[in-house]
């Protein structure tokens, strides 16, 4: 790690799920907005926290994967205004039709094009997943195409000689590892607690550089490997099965048979 080092973060202007309406077993997509998601904002908070002990610059990226355009262009602005108000230095919109519904191979193909473009990074930090699809592989695909190692679900980041010392939560265990730069590192919830801007730094905000891409800019030509057909909404009925009866040695008995015939038991 350099002694100033250059970070850059993913940021997904993903779907507020919390939001989101069903119509006729249908996803409202399009009228659901957009915001910042949730485990980027701890890649936000974490790479601010590496600049304020180290110093440095930090870059975000985001490319726009919800359409419409015409109206999703000013929300991907606000989520990135919003990165910009918690530290970072400057931020890069990639917005173009190809993007729209696309798969983690473009988009990990623009992100890391856009990447190279600015003359790399130290380390990229992006959350262990989006709260609207939670795929995970946009930053591993960044990564591959940049040819830097990857380090997952990090609940803790320490620079020690100029290497990362990443402190991993793999559920029944946790594991330390240690990476020298440039790498990617992806972050769970628990790594830390998003500051929250005050009003000046939200206003600040509008001053630091905000700059819109395409992928004719980037000179970027691939296309999405696979495509999304159809998204449906889960809906659960209920069978709505009554036992009855006096006996509670036959209503159990029953109970198990009906449990035993869906394969609950």
């Amino acid at each position: 790690m350099s002694t100033r080092p250059r970070i850059g973060v993913l940021v997904k202007a993903a779907l507020n799920v919390g939001q989101l309406l069903v119509e006729d077993g249908k996803p409202l997509l399009e009228s659901t907005p957009l915001k910042i998601s949730d485990i980027d904002r701890n890649a936000v908070e974490e790479a601010v926290r590496i600049k304020e002990r180290l110093g440095g610059f930090i870059s975000a990226f985001s490319a726009l994967t919800w359409g419409p355009l015409d109206k999703r262009v000013e929300e991907g602005k606000a989520v990135l205004r919003e990165a910009l108000a918690m530290g970072v230095d400057e931020a890069y919109l990639i917005v173009d039709g190809r993007l729209v519904g696309a798969d983690s191979f473009l988009v990990g193909t623009a992100i890391s094009t856009a990447i190279k473009r600015l003359g790399g990074v130290d380390v990229i930090l992006a959350g262990e997943g989006s709260i609207d699809d939670y795929a995970g592989q946009v930053g591993p695909r960044v990564a591959e195409e940049l040819g830097i190692p990857v380090v997952s679900y990090a609940r803790r980041i320490d620079v020690k000689d100029k290497a990362l010392v990443v402190e991993r939560d793999l559920e029944g265990h946790i594991e330390v590892v240690e990476v020298k730069p440039p790498a990617f590192v992806s972050v769970t919830r628990e790594i830390n607690l998003p500051r929250l801007p005050t009003s000046l730094q939200v206003r600040m905000a509008f001053r630091k550089p905000l700059k819109v891409l395409s992928l004719s800019d980037l000179g970027v030509e691939a296309k999405a490997l696979t495509s999304t057909v159809s998204l449906k909404g889960l809906q659960v009925r209920r069978k709505k099965v009554a036992i009855k009866g006096d006996d509670v040695n036959a209503l159990a008995e029953n109970l198990v048979k009906e449990l035993l015939k869906e394969g609950v038991l």
